[in-house]
């Protein structure tokens, strides 16, 4: 599947010098959102998967329709304070400053298999963050995927010995 021409593209957002890759466009497409999940879920195919976790919030709207489409299950990775139960934390560094991501201790158990879906891969903070919370309750990650990729920012470097899917690639 061609990804891109359902892919907004805003320049000097939200900062100069910053393309923003805008998946909206793609998300109010029906067929075409419908399109892109069956092409992830074509390209992990091959994968042994218990469940999908994705980031919030745009790790959400990958990940929930891909655990449906694969008949898994779906755990969402929030920031600090946003789940409800006993958490697990892992910080990270963003851009002008310091975050967390946070899990429920429960939801991945010891020897599942985890795919991490999100987005966009860009400098790969935030998924080896995730892959770090996964890997902290015993799930093992069997891969990561994307509805865009940023090669130029190699987020992959931060994700060594892991399958990285993506469906389009962008310079930055």
């Amino acid at each position: 599947m061609d990804l891109k021409p359902y892919i907004r593209v805003i320049p000097d957002f939200p900062q100069p010098g910053i393309s923003f890759k805008d998946i909206t466009t793609l998300l109010n497409d029906g067929e075409k959102y419908k399109e892109a999940i069956n092409a992830i879920k074509e390209m992990v195919s091959e994968l042994e998967i218990d469940v999908i976790a994705g980031p919030e919030a745009r790790g959400f709207v990958v990940g929930a329709p891909l655990a449906y489409a694969l008949g898994v299950g779906f755990v969402p990775i929030r920031k600090s304070g946003k789940l409800p139960y006993e958490t697990i934390e892992v910080g990270y560094d963003l851009e002008y400053g310091k975050d967390k991501l946070a899990m429920h201790k429960d939801a991945i158990k010891p020897g599942q298999n985890v795919l991490i879906a999100d987005d966009l891969l860009a400098t790969g903070g935030t998924i080896a963050t995730s892959v770090n919370l996964v890997r902290e309750l015993g799930g093992n990650v069997v891969g990561t995927a994307f509805l865009i990729e940023l090669s130029e920012l190699n987020g992959r470097a931060k994700l060594p010995d892991i399958n990285v899917f993506s469906l389009a690639k962008y310079d930055y």
